[in-house]
């Protein structure tokens, strides 16, 4: 710890604070505009000068880290104007008229520090040049003229991402954002993470489906929880008068730490899906609209005599408490025994199964890829899917972490990896199996053991069709590696999973599972695996909500005697069905999620539903009441009675 002063304020800090960071700790406020809280300090735009006792210069606080005994002044007449010519400079070299811009108004850093400053207007005659507008991107407008070259975005994509797509070319007042070199930015690499867009001080990068709609003072903004995979990101949704503005990352979250994909962040703004604002009831061979009741009537005097031949399904987007009422219903009460999820375990099964094995968890948290100096990916595309998961792994590849992928599929991570490695012919049991009789050949385990690896190491070649230098080379790299990471996906076998467990106890790597949908994990903990058949069943309920239904599942239920679907949205599915409930989607209602890594964590109703929707637990709640279920709330006690691939953190 050191003892600082700024404006006559004794300060105990952590050394290697930065000064403005020490300010800031105390309540005092240095402004900034080329400074993020999440990237690292740049000293860019000089509008955080501070005057330093014994320095003979202005000095940039961002940057400046604290000394024992230090003095500060962020008031003074010299630091001020030093402010004002740094703003005036700024404000004349773009078109920064701020009547014409969507940020105007309390949105703009840029104008904010210039009130903040008492100034009305720039002294010097502005002298920008026009640049065009690049609109090619289907969420994200690029207006160079109010840029002023702070550099956040192309830290933040660099930083934060790892997609290094955003950069710079020319030099001087007319330096010019680009993306990749020179493309417009719909054609870039880039992947709609929209970082850049929520780090950008002013209207430089807007999202084009949000702007104008309002401002930072006049929305709302609710903390909710991603349910676009099991990573569990933490978004905040900023609604105004009951309508979606749009949705950032939370900084302070404790999985993203402030990043999303465009499955967090754009898609639910372009999801022009038709809604259901009523419930349905087959008369006469067609849908009807009807009441609560009379859709509740319909369903209990169809499925209270078929108790034991009614099968029922559920998307893993809905709550924990969902999950748990859904199972107590159709499993406990009515006695089903084909009740799974639409993810049919996919996802979960191999984990789920090892964990009953082991008895213990053998999955490791999120944190160990980020620290991770060698990534293997089996069976996942982290372009494609668990997008987050793969921004962790990105944006450590310039630091030194290397990549090795083995998955049968094309995987669009192999562009950034070290070595991949496609077996063609056999299982992906057999491809670990020929990676781990490479590496006891080669002496190279850091836990070596005594099996005859060259016999197994013919076979398993032989079998996938890989070659054995090429294998070699993959296992150099992991053995090199002293923390090692070995990240598993959906597409992963049981026996393949042991194998995988097994490769990873040789060279010491953590082990994390990508699942399935937010909340496969707690469907796992509530045994909902099942394969989905229909056998002689004579009725099937299933709880979609704002999932879709795929071909595979809508070929499974057709010839179903009675079909009842609860669903936020119209689909293949609901025409199907004989009753149809209309159910909130995953910003319409409260709930718990269950994430990859075990963490619990809680979404709030951002958004008030039509008077006709209930939320998913509500409409399940009304179902039990109406078949005379006796259900209870302990769901959370429910979560924690099977052993868990990852330790539960409730």
């Amino acid at each position: 710890m050191v003892n600082i002063t700024i404006d006559g304020k004794a300060i105990e800090i952590p050394e290697g604070t930065t000064v403005l960071n020490a300010a800031r700790s105390a309540g005092i406020e240095i402004p900034t505009l080329c400074a993020h809280p999440a990237l690292t300090p740049y000293g860019g735009c000089r509008l955080c000068l501070v005057e330093v006792e014994g320095a003979r210069t202005l000095q940039p606080s961002c940057t400046l880290p604290v000394n024992n005994g230090m003095v500060v002044h962020t008031d003074t007449e010299k630091v001020k104007s030093a402010r004002k010519f740094v703003l005036t400079l700024i404000f004349s070299e773009r078109n920064h008229f701020c009547p014409y811009c969507q940020v105007s108004g309390g949105d703009c850093e840029l104008q904010n520090a210039a009130y903040h400053e008492d100034m009305t207007h720039w002294p010097l005659q502005p002298n920008w040049q026009p640049y065009p507008m690049d609109a090619s991107h289907p969420y994200i407008i690029l207006e160079n003229n109010r840029c002023i070259l702070c550099r956040r975005c192309v830290r933040a994509c660099g930083e934060l991402v790892g997609n290094f797509t955003l950069g710079f070319e020319k030099r001087g007042a007319r330096s010019l954002l680009v993306a990749d070199l020179g493309n417009p930015l719909g054609e870039s690499t880039c992947v709609s993470c929209g970082v850049c867009v929520q780090v950008c001080p002013t209207g430089a990068l807007i999202d084009r489906w949000s702007a104008y709609h309002g401002k930072e003072t006049q929305v709302e903004k609710t903390e909710t929880v991603c349910t676009g995979c099991s990573l569990g990101c933490t978004l905040e949704v900023l609604t105004r008068d009951n309508n979606l503005v749009r949705i950032e990352g939370a900084w302070d979250a404790p999985v993203n730490k402030g990043i999303t994909c465009k499955v967090g962040r754009f898609l639910p703004l372009a999801d022009e899906r038709e809604r259901l604002t009523t419930p349905l009831v087959r008369k006469n061979g067609a849908l009807k609209a009807a009441t609560w009741d009379e859709a509740l009537e319909a369903i209990a005097s169809h499925l209270k005599p078929l108790a034991g031949k009614i099968a029922a399904l559920t998307s893993t987007r809905l709550s924990a408490e969902s999950l748990y009422l859904f199972k107590q219903i159709f499993a406990d009460h009515l006695k089903g025994e084909m009740v799974t999820t639409i993810e049919e375990g996919t996802a979960t099964l191999a984990a789920s199964t090892l964990a009953d094995e082991k008895g213990k968890p053998f999955e490791s948290k999120l944190e160990t890829i980020q620290k991770a100096d060698v990534v293997v990916l089996f069976n996942t595309d982290l372009v494609d899917e668990h997008e987050v998961a793969g921004f962790f792994v990105k944006r450590n590849i310039p630091n030194g972490t290397k990549v090795v992928v083995v998955d049968a599929q094309e995987n669009k991570f192999s562009v950034l990896a070290e070595k991949t490695l496609k077996p063609v012919k056999a299982s992906d049991f057999d491809a670990v199996e020929g990676l781990i009789a490479t590496m006891l050949k080669m002496g190279v385990a850091k836990n070596q053991t005594t099996e005859p690896a060259d016999k197994m190491l013919a076979a398993r070649i032989e079998k996938t069709g890989m070659v054995a230098g090429e294998m070699e080379e993959a296992v150099k790299v992991i053995a090199s590696a002293e923390h090692p990471v070995f990240v598993y996906g959906k597409r992963t076998s049981a026996e393949g999973l042991k194998a995988i467990a097994e490769f990873a106890g040789l060279v010491d790597a953590a082990l994390v599972g990508v699942k399935g949908d937010a909340n496969s994990l707690a469907a796992a903990q509530l045994g909902l695996e099942k394969t989905f058949k229909l056998d002689g069943h004579q009725a099937a309920y299933v709880a979609l909500g704002d999932d879709q239904p795929s071909e595979q599942l809508l070929k499974k239920l057709e010839g179903v005697p009675f079909l009842v679907v609860q669903a936020s949205y119209v689909s293949p599915a609901t025409a199907m069905a004989d009753v149809v409930l209309p159910v909130g989607n995953w910003m319409e209602q409260d709930g718990h999620y269950l994430s990859l890594e075990g963490k619990l964590q809680e979404a709030h109703k951002a958004l008030k539903p039509a008077e006709d929707i209930l939320s998913n637990e509500a409409a399940l709640q009304a179902v039990a009441k109406k078949l005379d279920v006796k259900a209870n709330d302990q769901w959370k006690k429910a979560l924690t009675q099977r052993v868990s691939p990852v330790e539960i953190e409730l």
